[in-house]
């Protein structure tokens, strides 16, 4: 007898099996759905290991209302990084922040368009280059202490100054009070429609709170409090509300935990044993165990990528036509039909084409190993070796198809996976004088869209005056992205919409002809869970779970 899904994920199975469901969500030019990926872009270290809670610990309150679960449970795919808002890029963080802490603004990750926060109207505009944001009255944080200005002026200030997020905020001059609730933000350019989505980057925290407390169990001012934290794999992160919460999205139960689990096999076992309501990252290959347990997964288009890095700096990869060849050796349609199941597109520009501000680039990477030969003669490489880094999560299932196609075309390759902190410990310090940082090329995942998706701030994050080109790709100090700077600053501060884009175009195809890092394909992001046993849950396209409105019911509503 053939073993059923379920039986076979129980015992660990091998075989492969087709997706379950495939919604069509709307991710239209104007409000498309969509880090170190996040998940696999953070390069903070993990934290310390906090206590995990006793499994069977008691609900700290009576349960809200009847038929409401105590708990929202729910499983995560990565374990890197701090709850420090600071320059957040933690795949795993930046989605429990969105629980803990306000902005002056939220973006709605489903739509991203920008809503009031902790902002109590849009801002005014004082001249071109000024701006005033009033704060809502009598906002506190949950350790019952005044939110205030002072709070807000030292999280940006010490945003501006973070390597990460600093790229992202450099369109603000600085940042003062005007009285007790009003803010001045003084530009060096003209943000238009972007000022408010930019000004959502930054979660608001006590100014008091010290660093060891922002990295362990920081507060804020969102409807959900850090209650323990145990970021590595097998650990927990449990939330309890917080009751002086006034925002739209209260806490719903009493309590919230998110298992980490990074293995799939385990992570789909907890799903289908309905230890966890929820799961991020469903794998393709069990999407029959997770219909079998009656849970659904739901397909969102996003801007999750695998993408390959070059070290720009070390010979033969300091030549554009040795890097564009290794992308055109690639069979990209194989990688999505075995590897995603046919859920991702391959890439046309650094932006899925379903992205407001989408162009497709001059340069497109189509498998062409002909071309690929091509350019590698042009460029006078006979015989290429190379040792590939990869990135120890789900891209690794991509690194051997990769490897053949390169093979294919006369260069040989060497795996080694890494996780993830220890694939970018050294290589995120920029070179002394005439050395080389100890790589050739690197596959990883990424998702800036966890930021929000207009294209400033995805260029931004990979080919800002950061660490990415200072060290990692080793691109700073070329021509080409002298121009994508002058450019990027150019379309930053224009406030016509088509001279805007038009820039934007530019910069598109200089980064796809130079392709320092550069997307294979853009996945869809997939999210199981128990559709009738979470009312108001909506899953996002971006990495992360988010649970703002959603309420975990004790028995299944019919669907």
């Amino acid at each position: 007898m053939v073993p059923s899904p379920l039986s076979a994920l129980l015992a660990v199975p091998e075989a492969a099996a087709l997706p379950l469901t495939r919604r069509a969500f709307v991710a239209g030019a104007a409000s498309a759905a969509t880090a170190v990926a996040l998940g696999g872009c953070s390069v903070e270290q993990p934290l310390e290991p906090a206590p995990a809670p006793a499994p069977d610990a008691p609900a700290a309150a009576p349960e809200i209302e009847s038929g409401v679960a105590g708990t929202l449970t729910a499983a995560v795919a990565y374990e890197d990084g701090t709850p420090n808002p600071i320059g957040c890029a933690s795949g795993l963080f930046l989605a429990a922040n969105w629980h803990v802490f306000e902005g002056l603004y939220e973006l709605d990750m489903h739509t991203y368009r920008a809503e009031l926060g902790l902002a109590a109207a849009d801002p005014v505009q004082i001249d071109d280059l000024a701006f005033e944001v009033t704060l809502r009255e009598g906002t506190v944080f949950s350790d019952d202490s005044p939110l205030t200005v002072d709070d807000v002026v030292n999280a940006f200030n010490r945003n501006m100054a973070d390597e990460l997020y600093g790229p992202f905020l450099s369109f603000i001059r600085s940042v003062t009070a005007t009285d007790d609730r009003t803010l001045r933000f003084a530009l060096t350019a003209p943000m238009g429609s972007l000022l408010r989505e930019r000004l959502a980057l930054v979660r608001i925290f006590p100014a008091t709170a010290t660093d060891e407390e922002l990295t362990s169990r920081p507060i804020g001012s969102g409807p959900w409090c850090y209650d323990t934290v145990n970021a590595a794999d097998g650990g927990t992160i449990t939330f309890t509300p917080n009751h002086r919460y006034e925002g739209p999205y209260p806490a719903t139960c009493n309590r919230m935990a998110w298992s980490v689990i990074l293995n799939d096999e385990e992570r789909t076992r907890a799903l289908a044993e309905k230890r966890v309501l929820a799961m991020e990252a469903a794998p393709e290959v069990l999407a029959d165990a997770i219909a079998e347990a009656g849970a659904s997964v739901d397909y969102v288009p996003g801007c999750n990528l695998p993408f390959l890095m070059f070290n720009c700096a070390r010979p033969p990869f300091d030549d554009t036509r040795v890097r564009q060849a290794l992308l055109y050796a690639l069979d990209v349609d194989s990688m999505i039909g075995q590897v995603m199941a046919g859920h991702a597109r391959p890439a046309t520009s650094l932006l899925p084409d379903y992205f407001r501000g989408y162009h497709r680039a001059s340069t497109v990477y189509s498998y062409d190993p002909e071309k690929a030969r091509k350019l590698l003669a042009e460029a006078g490489v006979e015989e290429l070796t190379l040792t590939l880094r990869v990135n120890d999560n789900w891209v690794s299932a991509l690194a051997p198809m990769i490897i053949e196609d390169w093979k294919a075309v006369g260069v040989t390759a060497e795996a080694v996976p890494l996780d993830a902190a220890a694939l970018f410990e050294d290589i995120s310090t920029p070179p002394e004088a005439a050395t080389l940082l100890p790589f050739d090329v690197v596959l990883s995942p990424g998702d800036p869209s966890c930021f929000g998706n207009d294209p400033d701030l995805i260029m931004s994050w990979w080919y800002g005056d950061n660490v990415w080109t200072r060290a990692r790709t080793c691109w700073a100090a070329t021509p080409q992205f002298a121009e994508l700077s002058e450019l990027m600053a150019e379309a930053r501060a224009s406030i016509d919409e088509a001279a805007q884009q038009d820039l934007w175009n530019q910069c598109f195809d200089i980064i796809a002809a130079e392709a320092p890092l550069y997307p294979l394909f853009h996945r869809e992001t997939a999210t199981a869970y128990y559709d009738g046993q979470l009312d108001g849950y909506d899953p996002i396209g971006a990495t992360g779970l988010l649970f703002l409105g959603t309420t975990p019911m004790k028995e299944a509503r019919p669907i």
